[in-house]
């Protein structure tokens, strides 16, 4: 029975929890506190921020000062648009270590695509991965064309790529690419930020399991196999979020909810994105 403790191996043989904790949105001191306490008590061990969130230092500064070893924490960050290319990229992520107060990040994101730095961008992190700055290397919001691009001149592919998944957007093709090229998928906005909480199918299935109905569409992406990173300030919500382990999703529960993809989207479309960067 898998458990909030569950492991994903990335390709490079790096483990990471499958269930992890977001914290974007999240810029009070006081309301980080009292998030990442509740989350380190309820199991949580993958911490996710980027310095888009303008929250790394805060996040550090709760996480160092936690009883626990820095061995057992999974933190990821991921640079801002602003800030890629290759020497800024390796200047602001030195940055963010210092922010984080790290001396390794366990996985670094490109938050997304940039047209102008396409390569720039991934040549530094391939040597922040060589010089072991990093434990891992990845990209967010890439699609399929995007990877295929980075094939070409790449000598490390990225182990994770983080995606907007959701029961409204399952995006099975590019995650049927991604398993295929041994990439792990990650979902951000697991619940389309509330948006599939009223869905009637999934409100009816909630009610078959006595679960709420963001415990059924979180427990969608624990059998999916796929990396999620919820988000909450409160800390009923955040225990809420973490108690989907003592029960399971029917097959037929689970072709229910992957036939309520829409294709919507609660951010931007990457392919519009990309060439603005």
């Amino acid at each position: 029975m898998k458990t909030i403790g569950n492991q994903i191996s990335l390709h490079n043989g790096v483990t990471m929890p499958q269930h992890g904790f977001g914290v974007y949105k999240i810029t009070d001191p006081a309301e980080m506190e009292t998030a990442i306490h509740k989350a380190l008590g309820t199991g949580y061990r993958l911490f996710d921020t980027a310095q888009m969130y303008e929250n790394e230092a805060m996040l550090g500064e709760v996480l160092h000062n936690s009883s626990l070893p820095r061995k057992e924490l999974f933190i990821t960050s991921k640079i801002n648009n602003g800030n890629q290319g290759y020497d800024q990229t390796l200047f602001t992520f030195e940055e963010s270590l210092a922010d984080l107060q790290l001396s390794q990040l366990d996985l670094l994101l490109v938050h997304w695509p940039s047209e102008k730095h396409f390569f720039d961008t991934w040549r530094a992190f391939e040597r922040l991965y060589e010089e072991k700055m990093v434990r891992g290397i990845g990209v967010c919001n890439y699609q399929i064309h995007h990877l295929e691009q980075l094939k070409t001149k790449a000598n490390v592919m990225p182990m994770v790529n983080q995606i907007e998944i959701h029961p409204y957007l399952t995006q099975v093709s590019l995650r049927e690419y991604l398993h295929k090229e041994n990439i792990a998928v990650e979902a951000w906005s697991p619940i389309a930020r509330g948006n599939v909480l009223n869905d009637e199918v999934i409100v009816d299935i909630a009610k078959q399991h006595q679960k709420t109905t963001a415990q059924v569409a979180l427990r969608w992406h624990v059998q999916h196999g796929t990396i999620f990173i919820p988000k909450s300030k409160t800390p009923e919500r955040i225990a809420e979020n973490a108690d989907i382990y003592n029960f399971e999703l029917t097959t037929e529960d689970m072709a229910k909810i992957d036939g309520l993809n829409k294709d919507y989207r609660t951010g931007p479309d990457p392919d519009k994105v990309y060439p603005t960067i």
